[in-house]
């Protein structure tokens, strides 16, 4: 009885506690809502400020597509944020590994001086680049996208935080059985480290699917546009379709959202250094 009475006071105190998560949830999951039911309004609704949804999507899709480019832009951040998670994560690891596994005081000092790294705003560096991917003729193409983020100071830093965690006496008895140094990272790190790499590639992915001033630099034609500027295209100008506008938005989240609950487990174990 006495049990049953505990149980049913500690009840009663977690309703405060319910209640305001109850409250927090709403107002975190409203703007998605509210994206969905402006993406099926009209853009006079939209402005008016209606929050129910209408049956004005369709057409809303349709003035979408007859409008812009939006299969070409989907398929273009698509191809550039798959191949620069892929290279990235693979670089990254690559260089967390090195500094780790092999450290010493000269990889420390340079490890140091690659984290002052972060300190520099991008925009510092954007001149700079645009004369060299220029140069070498990237222009309009995936690698002057791509190149500038395959190698970032936070995903190194992760990986190397993460390989503290890497057990060392596997890769000693992968030596004794005869695997080189670069099969053990192929055989043995990757799939060891498979949470930290999901992590990575969620950060890396949605890095690149919402990058959209660095593409804006080297991105001239418009058949090399990507979705956060195909957005800004439908946001320009002297009137807005707020209606058409929210549909964008709409097809622009989806792949981010689709990626990050697929690897949501993954990406919450890598965050906190998970080994499996």
């Amino acid at each position: 009885m006495t049990e049953k009475k505990n149980r049913s006071m500690i009840q009663r105190r977690l309703i405060p506690t319910y209640i305001f998560l109850i409250i927090v949830s709403f107002i975190s999951v409203f703007p998605f809502y509210w994206m969905i039911s402006a993406a099926t309004n009209t853009s006079f609704d939209v402005s008016q400020g209606r929050i129910i949804p209408g049956s004005y999507a369709a057409q809303n899709f349709h003035n979408l597509i007859a409008g812009q480019d939006l299969w070409g832009s989907l398929g273009n951040s698509f191809l550039y944020a798959v191949v620069q998670t892929i290279v990235a994560i693979f670089i990254c690891s690559l260089a967390g590994y090195g500094f780790e596994i092999y450290h010493d005081k000269a990889k420390d000092a340079l490890f140091t001086v690659l984290l002052l790294a972060m300190m520099i705003p991008g925009v510092a560096t954007m001149i700079p680049l645009f004369k060299m991917i220029s140069n070498l003729g990237f222009l309009n193409s995936v690698w002057g996208f791509i190149l500038p983020s395959i190698s970032t100071p936070f995903l190194i830093m992760m990986f190397r935080q993460n390989s503290r965690s890497f057990p060392i006496d596997v890769m000693e008895a992968a030596r004794i059985d005869g695997l080189s140094e670069f099969q053990i990272f192929l055989r043995m790190y990757m799939p060891i480290m498979k949470s930290t790499y999901a992590a990575a590639a969620v950060v890396t992915f949605m890095n690149a699917w919402n990058a959209y001033l660095w593409p804006k630099v080297i991105m001239t034609d418009n058949s090399a546009q990507t979705m956060p500027m195909l957005i800004a295209n439908l946001a320009s100008g002297y009137t807005t379709d707020y209606g058409m506008l929210m549909m964008g938005v709409l097809f622009c989240s989806i792949p981010t959202m689709i990626v990050f609950f697929v690897l949501q487990k993954q990406f919450a174990e890598g965050l906190t250094g998970a080994v499996k």
